[in-house]
């Protein structure tokens, strides 16, 4: 049983920063694909950034391009998605997910394994 948690959300001003992590338990963490995605209310679930098994390669959602840092710590089981320049349009449920598949995907349907999601609330 693979469990993914994640952590770091929470309420910020426009233009701050959070860094969220995700903790990977059950399994090799180094065997798996991850990704981060959210989910504003009313919203289809979207892509935010996707990071290979060695965290050689990365790949960002065109509206986070610049600003957010994908990374991960295979020692530590850990997934980090460093988030500056926030803004209101960051808004959302953000969750980690995993497949231990060569996928390097953004797609959230090819992704197995997800996480209970954390809030990030940016105000204005």
């Amino acid at each position: 049983q693979v469990q993914l948690v994640e952590s770091g959300g929470g309420l910020v001003q426009d233009g701050g920063s959070l860094r969220l992590s995700c903790a990977v338990s059950g399994r090799t963490f180094s065997s798996y694909e991850m990704g981060w995605f959210r989910q504003a209310p009313g919203n289809e679930r979207e892509f935010v950034a996707i990071i290979s098994r060695s965290g050689g390669r990365t790949f960002y959602a065109d509206s986070v391009k610049g600003r957010f840092t994908i990374s991960r710590d295979n020692a530590k089981n850990t997934m980090y998605l460093q988030m500056s320049s926030l803004n209101p349009g960051d808004t959302a449920v953000y969750y980690c997910a995993a497949d231990a598949r060569t996928l390097y995907s953004s797609s959230p349907a090819q992704y197995y394994y997800w996480g209970q999601g954390t809030q990030v609330t940016v105000s204005s």
